[in-house]
This record gives C-alpha cells, structure tokens and sequence, in this order.
C-alpha cells in the first residue's frame, strides 16, 4: 500500500505515517519526489488495510499496489530513478554506453581494451574478473588480481568500473574496486545474493535471467530494493528461445514494456543477446529506439584470441564506428549520448 502525502504535508505528518506503518509490523519505505512524497508500507497490508486514512493529517490518499513488485513499480514512484555514478547520470535523457572485454585477461589487453572504449565514448568500463562459465573447465576469472587491475585502469582512464558478484561472500572486496555491481543471468534468482546487495550503497545492474519473465526480473530487483539499496539497472540481455542461429533471443519489447511498469533504469547488452559480433550493432541502434537508457558491449582488441566469449566481441574500431550512430539514434529520439 502506498500513502500519497498531501502537497503542504509537514515533516511531524509523514513521520506520524512512518511511525503508524511500524506500529503494525510493516517496513515504511519514503520517496520524496518533486510535487509528491510517496510512503510505500510494504508487508501484510491486511493489517492496515481498514484504517481510517481519511482523519489522518497530511494523507491525500492510500492507494493498494495491486502488483507483486512494490517499491521498484512505477505506481511507488512515478518518476524515473536516476542514478548518479561519479558525476555520470544513469537514467534520463542521457544514454550511457558501458564496453569492455567479456574477462579481464590480462593488464596488457584491459589497459589497451580501456583506452580504446574510451576513445570511442564509453562512459564505463566493464571486465569479469570472476567468471560463471558453462563448463568447469574454461577460463573461471583472475579473481582478485582482476579486480587490481580494473581499479588501476579505472585510475588510469578514468572509467568507473562494473564487475560481476558471484558469491555473497565476495561482495566487500567487490566493493572495494568495483563502481557499479552485476547480477548476471544465473544469479537473477539467488535471493540470498540479491539480499546481500541490498544491503549495500552501491549501484547494481540486474541482468534478466536466461528463461526468466519480465514479472520474475521485477521481483528479483523487488529484493535488492526492500533490502533498502534503491540504486538498481535492470538488463534485458536475451532470452532462451527454441531459436539456435542466434546465442540467445534479445527480447526488445521488454525495454518501452519494464519501463512502463518500472521507474528503474533499463540497459541492454547485445553482446550476449546475439552472441553474434555482427548483430551487435543493429541490435545496439533498435534498443536505442526502443527507449534504452544504456547498452553493455563486449570490445576486444583481438576477439580471435579471447579467454571469453571472443565470438560477440567488437574490435575497437568498429565499437568506435557504432558510437557515431549511436549518437546519431539518440538526437533522433530526442536524447544524448556523451
């Protein structure tokens, strides 16, 4: 159920709403927007549910969510969440480009891989340095000596970084380096990692798990968000379909569709969506169309040679070329991309 405060509201009236939530065992939950502040009481509603809320000074009105998801639903907060990175904007009018290689090798290819992105526009740099692979018997990561490096490239470039979390235990040292924590597809439904995040003040990219619904990813970043960590991406990066020629199938109509049921922002990565170098690019220019607030691009400097997933990687100059049409899409739907 969410309070909507009335416009002249005073600070003593939305702490006597707070307090009342929590007088019957439910977890208040404050958004302050710019015409409206919003108390969600999230929990067994039937509590409150017959409450008299029209006598209660400074309610305008109490309105049940109907839907499964609460505080990450658009009916909790009707603006778009907008999330500050270092100065750099995630959400709004801004697209924010995120490219890096699938692993972090080695110094020699990230440094050259972040230079390169760099140049080309990126904003972030990603690398896994812990890595969920298919087969116990490829390349697993560099662990914590590539998250090192990603911090000294991040230093270096002056990208922030984004890097995955796997296990729960690892999420302080992640913190330590990382700029932005990824959930990745295998991980969407681990509540107990999704809980863990939620505890923390970092920003965190949800990516859409392989055979998951859209209700299923709302849920998931409904854990991160009633653990109190607001700071959530969500990312469409295809789904598993009867379909072969492509790895997976980017489901595009998930971006305008999450946006209307959600405030958070909605990236995209046609990297692992494809897993075609050459689809990268269409793919990359129709998620910006479709209302993309961010893509996630796999870039190497020799995709021949990758540790990981080299097949779906981008060489620098052709990541340099798809800036300048990303570019181009983004005046055309009335957006930036710098």
């Amino acid at each position: 159920m969410i309070f909507v405060m009335k416009k002249d509201a005073t600070d003593k009236e939305i702490q006597d709403v707070i307090e009342l939530i929590q007088k019957y065992g439910l977890k208040p939950h404050l958004s302050k927007g710019e015409e409206r502040t919003i108390i969600g009481a999230i929990g067994d509603e039937s509590k409150i549910r017959n409450l008299p809320f029209e006598s209660f000074p400074g309610i305008e009105n109490a309105v049940p969510i109907l839907k499964p998801y609460k505080l990450v639903s658009r009916d909790f907060q009707k603006e778009d969440t907008i999330i500050d990175v270092e100065g750099i904007s995630i959400g709004g009018k801004n697209i924010v480009v995120v490219a890096g290689p699938c692993a972090v090798e080695n110094r020699e290819i990230l440094f050259e891989t972040a230079r390169e992105v760099k140049e080309g526009g990126a904003r972030f740099l990603r690398g896994g340095a812990y890595k969920p692979r298919t087969s116990p018997y490829t390349f697993q990561g560099l662990g914590e000596e590539g998250l090192k490096l990603l911090y000294e490239a991040k230093m270096e470039f002056g990208l922030p970084v984004i890097t995955e979390l796997m296990d729960p235990r690892d999420t302080d040292l992640l913190c330590k380096y990382a700029d932005i924590i990824q959930i990745g597809a295998r991980n969407m439904q681990n509540f107990r990692l999704l809980l863990e995040v939620g505890k923390i003040d970092k920003p965190v990219i949800l990516k859409r798990g392989l055979s998951s619904t859209i209700n299923e990813l709302l849920m998931a970043a409904e854990y991160i968000a009633s653990e109190g960590n607001k700071k959530i991406i969500l990312c469409e990066r295809g789904i598993r379909t009867f379909e072969t020629a492509t790895r997976n199938t980017l489901d595009l109509s998930a971006i305008p569709l999450i946006k209307k049921l959600s405030h958070l922002p909605v990236f995209v990565d046609p990297s692992h969506g494809t897993g075609h170098w050459d689809l990268v690019a269409p793919m990359s220019l129709s998620a910006i169309a479709c209302g993309a607030d961010g893509l996630m691009i796999e870039v190497h400097p020799q995709p021949d040679k990758a540790l990981s997933d080299g097949s779906q990687s981008l060489k620098p100059k052709k990541f340099a070329d798809l800036m300048k049409k990303i570019r181009e899409i983004a005046k055309l739907v009335d957006r930036s991309c710098e």
